[in-house]
């Protein structure tokens, strides 16, 4: 969880208005699928019963 932890630190740090369009579409596209795995993830561990 660390690393999610400094992955998502270093994009904070990122000034977005100097990143050019279309690396920032791309970026995008990325951060929506990751986000996705991320949920999943999420839903995986919300329906585990714990004894």
């Amino acid at each position: 969880m660390g690393e999610l932890s400094a992955a998502i630190d270093h994009l904070d740090t990122e000034d977005v208005s100097e990143i050019p369009r279309t690396q920032l579409a791309e970026q995008l596209l990325d951060l929506h699928w990751q986000m996705a795995r991320l949920q999943a993830q999420i839903a995986r561990r919300t329906g585990v019963r714990l004894p």
